[in-house]
């Protein structure tokens, strides 16, 4: 019966692992002022709407005032995202 070929394996190397990435974990100065700001402003805006409708500018928006008061705090919630 003929011999059959013999097969060279080739040694395992493991993969060589990536040099670690430092990552930055503060945020910019700018954000936490920015958050509190549009939080505020937000708040601000609608107590303006319930206490003192009757300003000329602010009675002529009506409930579009509901939705620019949500609208600054949503905007606060979505800088709060960068904060770290």
């Amino acid at each position: 019966m003929p011999k059959s070929k013999t097969r060279d394996k080739v040694a395992y190397t493991p993969p060589t692992e990536p040099t670690p990435q430092k990552i930055k974990l503060e945020s910019s100065a700018w954000v936490p002022r920015f958050m509190v700001a549009f939080f505020v402003i937000g708040l601000a805006w609608m107590v303006l709407y319930y206490l003192a409708s009757n300003i000329s500018w602010v009675d002529s928006l009506g409930a579009w005032n509901v939705v620019i008061g949500f609208g600054f705090i949503a905007a606060g919630f979505g800088v709060a995202t960068r904060w770290r």
